[in-house]
């Protein structure tokens, strides 16, 4: 790898914790960075080396967030956990689900969030008065710790978007705050792909490492910004990523 590649991917790298750390998203900057700068390497071992480097930044986020916020650790923990195994556990099948057949369906739950989203304008921006029930915390376990946490492993675009949308809607919880949280879910997907990639070889590690450095830079500037901006902050930027995300779909599904 040049030294030109090598700039041009840690600067990615650093780009897309900032990203991460605000609205999810970053695999949209630091996985095509990384199969740009080194063409003839695995998908795999490019899918590995991006975990190690994401891992990195969404810890550094998660606890950037947790200092300065109050989270729900009653349903983080467990759905944090949970999220280990079973993104691991997509990571294990990846290669058995046609990537093709799922790019249309998040497409279309994409489109559906930042609808939702542009036509909700209060929907994030403020924390509702709600009772932590039992059932609200056993849903948002079940789709954080199970449903995202194994659609990250098997394919992954979208991931953060998708827990901060949960954390919304399921406990009432503003932009910010759902951020911070999703940012403790999407380092426990990170590692349980991350474990699953390393034990069959598919991590490039001096590589992952350098990007490791840039990434949670990034990371800890964006989740300090986040938190100064505010809510309506972090709901364009999620808008725009969700944006670009679906036409990275589209352009994979079509093109």
């Amino acid at each position: 790898m040049s030294v030109q590649h090598l700039l041009l991917l840690f600067a990615a790298a650093g780009v897309a914790g900032w990203i991460d750390a605000v609205a999810g998203g970053g695999g949209l900057v630091q996985l095509p960075a990384l199969l740009l700068a080194a063409p003839n390497v695995p998908v795999a071992a490019a899918l590995g080396t991006n975990k190690l480097a994401s891992i990195t930044g969404t810890t550094t986020a998660a606890v950037t967030y947790a200092r300065r916020t109050k989270l729900d650790w009653r349903t983080l923990g467990p759905a944090a956990g949970l999220a280990v195994v079973c993104a691991g556990l997509g990571a294990l099948s990846a290669s058995a689900v046609p990537t093709s057949y799922l790019r249309p369906v998040i497409m279309v739950m994409l489109l559906a969030v930042a609808l939702f989203v542009v036509f909700r304008p209060q929907f994030g921006t403020l924390q509702a008065e709600l009772d932590q029930q039992a059932r609200r915390r056993a849903i948002a376990l079940v789709l954080a710790g199970v449903v995202i946490a194994f659609y990250d492993g098997i394919l992954g675009p979208g991931t953060g978007t998708f827990l901060i949308f949960t954390f919304i809607g399921v406990l009432g919880q503003d932009f910010v705050h759902s951020s911070a949280m999703a940012k403790v879910i999407n380092a426990g997907t990170n590692f349980g792909a991350l474990a699953v990639f390393a034990t069959q070889g598919h991590v490039l590690w001096l590589t992952g490492l350098g990007m490791a450095v840039f990434n949670v830079a990034g990371a800890r500037l964006g989740a300090a910004t986040a938190l100064k901006r505010g809510s309506g902050f972090v709901r364009l930027v999620l808008l725009a990523v969700v944006t670009v995300l679906v036409g990275k779909l589209a352009i994979d599904q079509w093109a």
